[in-house]
């Protein structure tokens, strides 16, 4: 059978099968489970067929999204909060694992900007960030302590500031991907040419490395969350720009729904960021470089094993447990 007879034949099966999984038509169980049965059948004919086809790349979704819908309805022994962190969020972090490459991407040009613009020395640093954060930076860099600005107030008081800042921040680098991504491209650019517009005074007090030593300590769960929500806004984003074959306020839901859960999974993160600043960047100074260094690569270590490595494992035992049912 030809191709295009094959996709013929089974597309309005394959539409249902779409309605089903955006709620449209409701499925118990058992439906879910025949759904599955049939979608494995037609993805094995594809394969057979058309190994290097769309269709099958296109089957492959429909039958890992009709999966997932069979997984929810089991029973779990564990916590239902436990099995969002431990299942539901590495699935969807690794079906949508380009939005965080593009957003990482993104902040990493955006950071290169503000790094050569300051270097070219059109003062970009303190249209962005206001001269008097640059002048007190600059100040605590000649006291010999590059870090002070995070020693200001008390340890509560800079902790709770810092939650509602950077809870601000993540909010709205996600929430205006609602906008064609548009919103979420801005605002990563606003924090990349930031980041890279701070380090470059740093490096031109010779002071970088003392610097990265307080900063990394919060800036690793702290940046590496602004990346995720930055992804998450961009993929809100896609769902509506490309709805592929769902309609498009049917592809944006869906979108919403699974963006929204990743970024979820990033407060965690934003609020131990917030602890790590408030209770241990202010001493960063008095501590051997070496624990910093400690603090610095094991966040990092946590914060990418959880939003790269972990999905990928999560994702094979999953597929594992569809080849053997």
């Amino acid at each position: 059978m030809r191709e295009a007879a094959f996709i013929k034949q089974n597309k309005e099966k394959w539409l249902e099968f779409e309605r089903a999984i955006s709620g449209e038509t409701k499925k118990n169980p058992d439906e879910w489970a025949a759904l599955y049965v049939q979608i494995v059948s037609d993805l094995s004919f594809a394969q057979t067929y058309y190994p290097k086809s769309k269709t099958v790349i296109y089957l492959n979704h429909l039958a890992s999204q009709i999966f997932q819908k069979i997984y929810k309805t089991r029973r779990h022994e564990t916590n239902r909060v436990v099995h969002f962190f431990k299942t539901e969020v590495p699935l969807l972090m690794y079906q949508n694992r380009r939005y965080l490459l593009y957003s990482f991407l993104l902040l990493l040009l955006f950071t290169a900007i503000g790094v050569l613009s300051e270097y070219g020395g059109d003062g970009l640093a303190r249209r962005m960030l206001g001269d008097e954060y640059v002048n007190k930076t600059l100040e605590n860099i000649r006291e010999g302590n590059p870090t002070a600005v995070y020693s200001s107030g008390s340890n509560w008081g800079s902790f709770i500031g810092i939650v509602f800042n950077n809870l601000k921040v993540g909010a709205f680098l996600y929430a205006s991907g609602i906008f064609g991504g548009i919103g979420s491209f801005y605002a990563l650019l606003q924090n990349g040419v930031m980041l890279g517009c701070f380090h470059y005074i740093f490096a031109t007090q010779d002071v970088l490395y003392k610097s990265a030593l307080g900063i990394w300590i919060h800036g690793s769960f702290e940046i590496f969350s602004m990346v995720v929500e930055g992804g998450c806004g961009l993929m809100l984003g896609a769902s509506l720009l490309f709805p592929r074959t769902y309609s498009r306020i049917d592809s944006l839901k869906i979108g919403f729904r699974n963006s929204f859960k990743i970024f979820l999974s990033t407060m965690p993160f934003t609020i131990a960021a917030a602890v790590l600043e408030g209770f241990v960047t202010r001493y960063a100074n008095e501590l051997p470089d070496v624990v910093n260094l400690a603090i610095i690569l094991s966040t990092l270590s946590i914060i990418s094993y959880y939003y790269i490595i972990y999905p990928y494992r999560v994702a094979r035992r999953m597929q594992n447990e569809q080849h053997a049912s």
